[in-house]
């Protein structure tokens, strides 16, 4: 599978990591940034990692910053993106499963490396249900 990834400074190191995984899994990881634990601005990597999805460049995202919340929201301005923050295993599963999310968005101050890596394998794994799910989702572009 084909990802797009991207965080901001305080997603540095587990980004890094998670990139490291998953391309030792067999995915191919396409890295939006950020570069270096200095300070930078979320958007910048949101709008990025949400267009690579938007545009067919990568199936699905990972995005992470400090408490997941500012690059959550910047990546859901995106009229086709359906980014949802991730902070357990049963969440990503349910937003994969109910909301067909496109991009898993991790609180990076608040996870360890191994249960973020759980939590994505958990995203990447999970199909979309369908079904009435499908009527709620078409429901959520404005």
């Amino acid at each position: 599978m084909t990802l797009a990834i991207g965080c901001d400074h305080a997603g540095f190191e587990l980004k890094n990591y998670l990139k490291e995984a998953l391309t030792a899994a067999g995915h191919k990881v396409l890295d939006y940034g950020t570069t270096s634990p200095e300070s930078c601005d979320y958007p910048d990597f949101a709008h990025q990692v949400a267009m690579s999805v938007i545009a067919g460049k990568a199936e699905l995202g990972i995005l992470m910053c400090g408490s997941g919340n500012g690059i959550n929201m910047a990546a859901n301005k995106h009229q086709e993106i359906r980014s949802a923050l991730c902070w357990m295993p049963e969440i990503a599963s349910l937003a994969r499963q109910h909301n067909n999310a496109n991009i898993c968005t991790l609180p990076a101050r608040y996870l360890e490396n191994e249960k973020a890596l759980e939590i994505v394998q958990l995203f990447l794994a999970t199909p979309f249900e369908g079904g009435r799910h499908e009527r709620r989702v078409n429901k959520i572009a404005c």
